[in-house]
């Protein structure tokens, strides 16, 4: 038996209304230069952007620079496979607090206490996680993004990264 169509439509229509109120995240792990874990990050879509949470253990004491960078790729060992940062607009000027700022990948850092645990929980307007935002890059594109925590803080002003030094962690955000 077929069911009618219009149980058939409420049945879409409320698979659609389940789907708007609990929109997809993203999971992601966060892998150090060898290989091992060293926390977890949850993107989740919200109305203008992505709210971030990031959670790490293992890390050096302080504050550390955390981007999102622009392919989903964190195969070498440095990370520069995760290539630069996402960009805005294509004149790449990196800083949070620098008048010119356009890098849509760069976020506020993380800290990490005495006990090498740290945790963030961050809204970035400037990226969205699928798109549907004009000028906002899709971090789930088709070749994805990562997400890469440096070794130092990022002192949002200086090029091209802040002085945030070497990528010392690094998770992909899968593209489509």
């Amino acid at each position: 038996m077929r069911p009618a169509p219009i149980a058939l439509a409420l049945s879409l229509a409320a698979a659609s209304a389940i789907a708007a109120e609990n929109p997809p995240t993203a999971q992601i792990q966060l892998k150090n230069a060898a290989g091992a874990s060293v926390g977890s990050a949850t993107l989740r879509p919200g109305p203008g952007g992505v709210l971030l949470r990031v959670e790490v253990k293992g890390l050096a004491p302080g504050w550390h620079g955390l981007h999102f960078h622009e392919t989903g790729d964190c195969s070498k060992s440095d990370f520069t496979s995760a290539g630069a940062h996402v960009h805005g607009q294509p004149n790449k000027v990196h800083g949070l607090l620098n008048p010119d700022f356009n890098e849509a990948g760069d976020l506020p850092n993380l800290f990490v206490g005495a006990d090498g645990v740290g945790a963030a929980e961050v809204f970035s307007s400037f990226v969205t996680l699928t798109g549907g935002k004009a000028g906002a890059p899709a971090l789930a594109d088709a070749d994805g993004s990562a997400l890469v925590i440096h070794a130092n803080p990022d002192d949002y002003m200086s090029q091209p990264i802040g002085g945030a030094g070497a990528r010392i962690a690094c998770g992909v955000i899968s593209g489509q």
